[in-house]
C-alpha cells in the first residue's frame, strides 16, 4: 500500500544529521541525495524522505505519500478520479527518469494540501 512517505523539515542540514544517526542505528542509510531532498532506505530504495527549502511551518507542513499501484494504467486512473474530484494536479502521469529507470508517478494535493502521489515501478508502454 505504502510505497514511500516524505515530511518536510526548517532546517534540512540540522534534520539530516539527526536522520543519518537515528536511522544509521536501525540499518537504514541515506540512498538518495538530491541536495534539497534526501532518501533513507535499504538496498537502493529510499522509503522516508526529508526535504527543506520553501515550506510551511507547523500545522500546515504538507505531508507526501506515495501509495503503490500495480500498473502505470492504475496511476492513470488515480490521477484521472483524484482530479476528478477536484484534487489539484501537480504532475501529471509521466515516468520520472531521475529516480530510477520505470519510475512512473503522478501527483497531486489532496483537500487538506498533501501531496499524494500513485506510483508503479516497472516497464510502461509511454
Amino acid at each position: 500500500m505504502i510505497d514511500h512517505f516524505g515530511i518536510n523539515c526548517a532546517d534540512l542540514p540540522t534534520a539530516a544529521a539527526f536522520y543519518d544517526k537515528v536511522l544509521g542505528v536501525l540499518g537504514f542509510t541515506r540512498q538518495m541525495d538530491f541536495g534539497v531532498a534526501i532518501g533513507y532506505g535499504t538496498a537502493g530504495k529510499p522509503d522516508f524522505w526529508i526535504g527543506g527549502g520553501d515550506v510551511a511551518s507547523g500545522p500546515n507542513r504538507e505531508i507526501h505519500v506515495a501509495f503503490s499501484a500495480a500498473s502505470a494504467e492504475e496511476v492513470d486512473e488515480f490521477f484521472a478520479t483524484a482530479t476528478g474530484e477536484g484534487a489539484e494536479a501537480l504532475h501529471a502521469p509521466r515516468l520520472w527518469p531521475e529516480y530510477h529507470p520505470g519510475y512512473y508517478g503522478a501527483f497531486v494535493r489532496d483537500p487538506d494540501g498533501n501531496n499524494v502521489e500513485a506510483v508503479f515501478h516497472g516497464a510502461t508502454s509511454g
